[in-house]
């Protein structure tokens, strides 16, 4: 609850930006939103196939993909991406994986697509150098304190492994499940065809739809910058446990777009017209969705 009352007490204070970029919402540019709502379709696809290349089975392809879009909504009960998590180990669990499988599963999508999120960073920062600066993000003298947090993390990991053997025999084990479930999906080209590459065209897609809504409301921006600004507010907000990233989502956005040269209101409109495409128009019919699927043993 912290960092949603912190976002509230942010948006209380710049409530002028955001009535202007409500304002701007009016000016948008359908052709533009048609197609930022089938690229946001195309995601649903995306992760269906990244979910399919980590498992050596086939899944049922129709429930797979209403799975995807279901989860979403789960995704907002739940901070982290847990609620996704949860409903795709059910149905994995229900199509007759055994649960240290289906982890296992879970645990290779998970790195796939931040492995794709991370590299697809790394080309665009590649293509556009200048795209980015880090100080227009962070405060000053924050840098020195998130690598001392970096650096503290895996120390004190390890040591709760060395003072836990049972926690270091469980994880053991389910590390042993997991490389072989990767070795036995690499070893057939499809399934590490559809893992590799749904875990790179999500993210794409979902930055696609952000440039196509910038493009509907004409945010003076290009469209690699815009991509740039996207995935890195998106890696830098895994971070805050929010459900579905509410709050944090929208202000990285905001902070990253005005970085890359967006006036704020006009970046404010994107992101608020950006967030009720992908999240809150497909919430209601996931959670029906989702019920259904409930209700039908799917799940």
């Amino acid at each position: 609850m912290l960092p949603l009352l912190l976002v509230t007490v942010v948006a209380v204070r710049h409530r002028s930006v955001l009535a202007e970029g409500f304002g701007h919402l009016a000016t948008a540019r359908w052709p533009w939103l048609l197609a930022a709502a089938c690229a946001t379709c195309l995601t649903w696809v995306a992760a269906a196939c990244t979910r399919q290349g980590a498992v050596v089975e086939r899944l049922p392809r129709r429930r797979l993909l209403a799975t995807q879009f279901a989860a979403g909504a789960a995704n907002h009960l739940l901070p982290t991406g847990l609620g996704a998590s949860a409903v795709n180990l059910r149905f994995m669990t229900v199509c007759g994986l055994p649960l240290a499988r289906s982890s296992a599963a879970l645990a290779l999508y998970l790195l796939a697509e931040s492995v794709g999120r991370v590299a697809l960073l790394g080309v665009l920062l590649i293509a556009f150098p200048d795209a980015l600066r880090l100080g227009t993000l962070l405060p000053e003298g924050a840098v020195g304190p998130l690598l001392v947090v970096a650096g503290a993390v895996p120390v004190v990991a390890a040591g709760v492994l060395v003072l836990a053997p049972r926690l270091r025999g469980a994880l053991v084990a389910f590390l042993r499940t997991a490389l072989g479930e990767a070795r036995a999906v690499h070893a057939l080209p499809a399934r590490a065809l559809a893992l590799w590459g749904g875990a790179f065209a999500f993210p794409a897609l979902q930055a696609a739809v952000l440039v196509l809504v910038g493009r509907a409301l004409g945010l003076p921006v290009p469209a690699g910058h815009m991509a740039v600004a996207y995935l890195a507010a998106t890696i830098a907000v895994a971070l805050v446990p929010t459900p579905g990233g509410i709050g944090s989502v929208e202000a990285a956005l905001v902070v990253a777009l005005v970085a890359v040269g967006g006036p704020a209101a006009v970046a404010t409109a994107v992101v608020l017209a950006f967030r009720l495409m992908t999240v809150w128009l497909p919430l209601l019919p996931g959670a029906l969705t989702l019920a259904a699927l409930v209700r039908t043993r799917v799940i």
